[in-house]
């Protein structure tokens, strides 16, 4: 019996120690597979006409709806940390049912992104071109026959993403998930002389129940129905890969997930399956879950929003677009000093 013990105890000694590596933090910073930098992160802002203007958005605590001057602060907080972007959302003074204000060259994006890149020229700034903000019934698009029209809408959405060129957008990235759209985005860039700006694309946009925080701080709750019709089934994997690849054939630069957490194999098939540079866009709904259980004190918030983080770069995005942008950069900075 003492023999064979002492087998086992033999044997014991050379099996792989996995732990060995996890004894100190050098250790485990030294042989980490996945890194967090704050050049990962872009932070999304909601613009406001007026001046003077933070209002808090109730369901999302720490984000506002600013008015241009405040948010020209709120970049300059956020390129001092050391983020690299920002993408702008806009409310705008007057909406109706074509909306008029989403491609009106004096619209309240296309204000806001002249004033941001002349008081912060390297901040990259990136604007969300769709209509739901700025039409009067909260759809993405132009309402014909009581249904969503693709083809008008994918148009006006064209002529939107051309006035924030026009403005000095660095970056433009549709939203809306109309057929289609990709490709009027480039042609009309392309033949307005805007060649080299490239085009962010919500490809992969599920309709999910995650976006609703989002949707108080756009003020873009749609008036009746839903957007199951443009927007993407949950059940769905296979069609993000056929709605991905045609995105890329009609220009895409960079294609995104959105929501994140709920859609991890999704950024994972997509990142494997096209080498693309990818993004994710950690929604609304998945930062009020945790900031709502943090401060109920049911969790440590500042451990789980970077185990969120880390866990969306793992799946494989290069960019993820989050609420959380500026915690995250002072404690990755806190972290290195």
């Amino acid at each position: 019996m003492n023999t064979k013990k002492m087998k086992i105890r033999s044997n014991l000694n050379i099996t792989r120690r996995f732990r060995r590596l996890r004894v100190t933090e050098p250790l485990r910073s030294m042989v980490r597979e996945t890194e967090l930098t704050v050049n990962d992160f872009i932070y999304p802002l909601f613009i406001v006409p007026g001046n003077k203007i933070r209002k808090p958005v109730s369901s999302m605590p720490g984000v506002f709806q600013l008015s241009i001057d405040e948010a020209i602060r709120e970049c300059s907080e956020v390129y001092s940390l050391g983020i690299p972007a920002v993408i702008l959302f806009g409310i705008p003074e007057h909406k109706d049912e074509k909306a008029s204000e989403a491609y009106d060259e004096n619209g309240i994006i296309q204000r806001a992104v002249r004033a941001f890149k002349k008081e912060i020229p390297g901040l990259l700034i990136i604007t969300d071109v769709c209509l739901c903000e700025y039409t009067s019934h909260g759809h993405c698009g132009i309402i014909k026959d009581g249904e969503i029209a693709n083809d008008e809408s994918v148009e006006l959405i064209a002529r939107e993403a051309l006035t924030h060129a026009e403005a000095g957008a660095d970056m433009v990235a549709p939203s809306d998930m109309f057929d289609g759209r990709v490709r009027a985005i480039r042609t009309i860039l392309d033949e307005n002389d805007y060649p080299n700006l490239p085009i962010m694309s919500y490809a992969a946009k599920y309709a999910s129940a995650y976006y609703g925080p989002f949707r108080e701080a756009a003020e873009s709750v749609p008036q009746f129905g839903d957007r199951r019709s443009h927007q993407m089934d949950p059940g769905n994997s296979n069609e993000a890969i056929r709605e991905v690849e045609q995105d890329i054939i009609e220009g895409a630069d960079i294609i995104m997930v959105k929501p994140a957490l709920p859609y991890l194999d999704i950024i994972r098939r997509i990142k494997d399956r096209f080498e693309m540079p990818t993004a994710a866009y950690n929604v609304s709904g998945e930062y009020a879950m945790i900031k709502a259980a943090a401060e109920k004190g049911w969790l440590d918030g500042e451990r789980v929003m970077m185990e969120t983080l880390l866990s969306i770069k793992r799946a494989g995005a290069d960019l993820i677009l989050t609420y959380f942008a500026k915690d995250a950069a002072k404690y990755l900075r806190d972290e290195s000093s």
